[in-house]
């Protein structure tokens, strides 16, 4: 597709307890976070990196908080998904590449009967396990980093730092580049 974006989509999450980090305190003085709340709330983001030659990265989000209600999804919807994808469309004014793994939303009919709706739209699909081929988990690393040892009030406290994360990186376009350079691939077309 001519002046598409290619765009590289997945998924993080982080609960209540945070990730175990490297600190420092004086010898003999073990550092202790206590932290509070269910464990079973959970924060989840899908995340949109969006590149072209050319022009600078943007990053597309939507964050969602799970309870863990009765009855409640446990996890982002193909509504989720399709409100992320329209939303990169809008804001970009050109059609998407969207690479992305197997997840079983990502292959449901109701996903691909949306992608079969919208011209704009095209889906590639990662091999199996590929992680390293998928330029969005450098934006993970990057919101994740200062998670560590975190200690947050509430589900609503870690939503709103995670938000605030987000808006930091989507505003440093330099980084999209080390995003997709840690893939290995590139934009530009390889001689023969």
């Amino acid at each position: 597709m001519s002046g598409a974006w290619i765009c590289f989509e997945d998924e993080t999450g982080q609960t209540l307890h945070p990730p175990k980090a490297r600190t420092w305190a004086r010898r003999g003085h073990t550092p202790v976070i206590r932290v509070c709340g269910k464990g079973s709330q959970r924060v989840s983001v899908a995340g949109l990196v969006c590149v072209k030659p050319g022009a600078a990265g943007h990053l597309f989000t939507r964050v969602q908080v799970h309870r863990r209600r009765k009855g409640q999804r446990r996890s982002l919807s193909e509504a989720d998904y399709a409100a992320l994808f329209t939303a990169a469309h809008h804001a970009l004014h050109a059609p998407l590449i969207v690479i992305w793994d197997n997840l079983n939303t990502h292959r449901s009919p109701v996903m691909r009967q949306f992608i079969a709706a919208h011209h704009w739209l095209t889906v590639e699909y990662l091999p199996g396990y590929a992680p390293e081929l998928n330029a969005a988990e450098g934006a993970w690393a990057v919101l994740k980093n200062g998670l560590g040892n975190l200690a947050v009030f509430n589900i609503d406290h870690l939503a709103a730092i995670i938000r605030t994360r987000l808006r930091s990186i989507q505003h440093r376009p330099a980084l999209f580049d080390g995003f997709l350079a840690q893939t290995g691939l590139t934009l530009q077309p390889q001689p023969p």
